[in-house]
């Protein structure tokens, strides 16, 4: 077996940015991530075992009925344990040392929605800084300017998972839409690119250019406050009203994991809410060369030639294996006429190998490559780190 060593060419980390985009419909309390729907199995409505409109964390346990796989840690003297369980509740409740402290893999995220109509309002204020900071960008984020106070003014807070948007979101991606029976009767979009919420649709509707709300790009917020009636209809939001942008996305849980009422006026509305995020992957590059005149042996035993199959002579004093012939796999177009003897190897798979000679990869090629003593190839191979 022949080895070569990576040259300082040839590797070399590079990083690729991809905008994955994402999709949020939500009716009568139901939420549709990308439109895909359920998939049942033999033992689960949905096979990822997660509630609607969620995204699987680990992707684990899948199409299983109660028999999940788990992860565990013995509770010792070295007091490990899970981020998730509390002091309190390691003391009390996983008995004496030799106990298993368990967690779960059946762990999912989804967006949520916190209404504030009332003074208490700890989870936006937690924003304040960060809506400040992007102030610079337009005056609708300030916490309290002449757009509005954020702690006195009605605000839909719409949370976006960092899982379902990578680093960041793409900025001018994001899009709102309010309908009502299925009709259109409001759009956002983030058109300036600078985080604003402008309502861009339907044309010449009430509001029209107006700016309901902004867009925290890192953090994955968005902050509605357009207050200005939609349509003139009064529904069961979070309370009996005209449909309004501070209503948006009603139904769906708030960061507490508590549900709204659903009423039956309640049905008539939907909402949706795309946008594309940010991703950054590592991805490692190596060049994989087969040089000129080289790699032309073969350490498949087909190599040689089955009629040299265990030609050997032996005796008291000896053991004389005789040479094997190389099988000529050139192609002739003659059937009496052997072909010129070349050697000819077909690669179809590269080892990567660590400094101690250990295998540590095996990178497969679709379709075997022919090498003969006058080609040279270079394969590139790639892993995301």
């Amino acid at each position: 077996m022949t080895f070569y060593k990576f040259g300082e060419d040839d590797l070399f980390i590079n990083t690729i940015e991809a905008y994955p985009q994402y999709s949020f419909y939500i009716q009568s309390g139901s939420i549709y991530l990308d439109n895909i729907p359920n998939i049942s199995g033999a033992n689960a409505n949905n096979i990822h075992n997660v509630p609607d409109g969620h995204v699987s964390l680990y992707e684990l346990n899948i199409d299983r009925g109660d028999n999940f796989i788990y992860p565990f840690v013995i509770k010792n003297a070295q007091r490990d344990s899970f981020k998730t369980v509390k002091k309190s509740t390691y003391n009390s409740q996983f008995g004496f040392s030799g106990a298993s402290v368990t967690s779960s893999y059946r762990m999912s995220s989804s967006i949520s929605r916190d209404y504030f109509n009332t003074t208490s309002r700890l989870r936006l204020r937690a924003l304040r800084n960060s809506l400040d900071y992007y102030s610079y960008l337009s005056p609708h984020y300030q916490f309290s300017s002449s757009h509005g106070n954020k702690l006195t003014q009605d605000v839909n807070l719409i949370s976006i998972p960092s899982i379902m948007f990578g680093s960041s979101i793409k900025k001018g991606s994001m899009s709102i839409k309010y309908y009502l029976t299925g009709s259109l009767i409001g759009e956002l979009s983030d058109v300036n690119r600078n985080g604003e919420l402008v309502q861009t649709g339907p044309v010449g509707s009430t509001g029209s250019g107006s700016v309901a709300g902004v867009v925290l790009y890192d953090q994955g917020f968005v902050v509605l406050t357009g207050s200005w009636e939609l349509n003139h209809e009064s529904l069961d939001y979070d309370s009996s009203a005209a449909s309004k942008w501070i209503h948006f996305g009603y139904g769906v849980k708030n960061s507490s994991g508590s549900l709204p009422t659903i009423s039956n006026t309640t049905l008539s509305a939907s909402f949706l809410m795309e946008y594309s995020g940010t991703t950054h992957t590592q991805v490692l590059t190596m060049l994989s060369h087969a040089p000129y005149g080289e790699l032309n042996h073969s350490t498949n035993p087909t190599f040689v030639s089955s009629s040299d199959e265990n030609q050997f002579s032996s005796g008291s004093m000896k053991f004389v294996e005789s040479p094997r012939t190389i099988k000529n796999v050139v192609y002739s177009q003659f059937v009496d006429e052997p072909p010129e003897f070349k050697k000819v190897v077909y690669i179809s798979k590269i080892g990567l190998y660590d400094e101690h000679k250990n295998l540590i990869g095996i990178a497969k090629i679709a379709t075997p490559v022919r090498k003969t003593e006058e080609h040279s190839y270079t394969f590139k191979l790639k892993l995301d780190i």
